[in-house]
């Protein structure tokens, strides 16, 4: 087979890859989980700060996630964050720490969380089509500039569709079992 790099198509899968989990972490199940806290920001100290930076968070019980601040002068700024992102939680103080609840997902709820888990599965299968093509096109323009031939050119062809077949494999393996976690 043609000597043919394919580390830039590989690094875009995996990049979309990553991105789809860390898109399935903060989706919200009926369980309690800390990553969905991942993405609030909380102004502290005169700037947006991750909450991570300025709480811990862990795993009360199932259905409840405490935030324990670092500053306690932050507990305020803190709820008012998580309540802001909108997140389908409810949060709740004792002058010390914040608790964050997870209601009961009804069947409509599910419903929408799985839509929306399909459309970030269909973003990522747009940045494989995305790879896909840009790494075509410059397997073509080298059969153009002879640095490889028309054999090699369909050799590569049929070794990129087995790399986005595995890959949209993978991406739909996530989907599965983010959708599986979502009905239990």
């Amino acid at each position: 087979m043609a000597n043919y790099d394919f580390k830039q198509f590989d690094g875009k899968v995996a990049a979309a890859r990553e991105w789809l989990a860390k898109e399935y972490r903060g989706l919200r199940t009926g369980r309690a989980a800390p990553a969905i806290l991942d993405s609030v920001t909380v102004s502290a100290y005169g700037s947006m700060m991750p909450l991570k930076q300025v709480a811990s968070v862990g795993v009360e019980d199932a259905r409840t996630l405490r935030v324990q601040p670092f500053d306690a002068s932050l507990l305020k700024d803190i709820e008012r964050a998580i309540s802001a992102a909108n997140l389908g939680v409810g949060t709740s103080s004792d002058g010390a720490i914040v608790r964050v609840s997870f209601p009961e997902l009804t069947s409509e709820r599910r419903e929408q969380l799985v839509k929306l888990a399909k459309g970030k599965l269909e973003e990522a299968r747009t940045t494989v089509r995305v790879a896909r093509d840009e790494a075509w096109k410059d397997i073509q323009e080298k059969v153009r500039t002879s640095a490889l031939t028309e054999d090699d050119k369909f050799n590569l062809k049929d070794e990129l569709q087995k790399r986005i077949d595995k890959a949209n494999k993978e991406l739909e393996g996530a989907f599965e079992s983010k959708q599986k976690e979502m009905s239990s």
